[in-house]
């Protein structure tokens, strides 16, 4: 019997191993994830406020992107066990859980903003500034609730 409990515990480590791999690379994927929405709000954002020349060329370039990420499904990318709890540099709160409903408005939000950013951005400065102040809203609503302050 102890030889099989044993044998039990021993089995399960690499499993574990795996598990907790396997939520790292998920976070990481998430964070990539938002690190490709963050390089293109830096565009726009930076010539919404005048620190990068308005192109609006460029610009649009970098809403159509936003409007692309908007289309991606991060269903698998908020699995359970990939919170600020369960993953060292998870930024996740474990709320975002219990609150899927609360979760799905935000987002919602969100691909609304970027759609009006879509819209827009290639106009012209002060038009591109409004939208981005609207996505902007969006991410800092989400961030609020379900974001781990650093």
């Amino acid at each position: 019997m102890r030889k099989l409990l044993i044998t039990a515990v021993l089995a399960a480590l690499p499993a574990a191993a795996i598990a907790d791999e396997m939520a790292e690379k998920t976070v990481e994927a998430r964070q990539g994830y938002y690190k490709l929405l963050g390089a293109n709000m830096h565009i726009l954002a930076g010539m919404a406020k005048g620190d990068i020349a308005y192109d609006g060329a460029r610009a649009q370039t970098a809403a159509d992107n936003l409007m692309t990420l908007t289309q991606y499904n991060l269903g698998h990318l908020y699995t359970p066990g990939t919170s600020s709890e369960d993953v060292k540099g998870s930024d996740a709160l474990p709320k975002i859980w219990n609150d899927f409903a609360g979760v799905q408005e935000k987002g919602m939000a969100f691909v609304a903003a970027v759609e009006e950013l879509n819209a827009m951005a290639g106009l012209d400065r002060a038009s591109l500034g409004k939208a981005v102040q609207q996505v902007g809203g969006a991410c800092k609503g989400c961030h609020d609730n379900y974001r781990a302050k650093d």
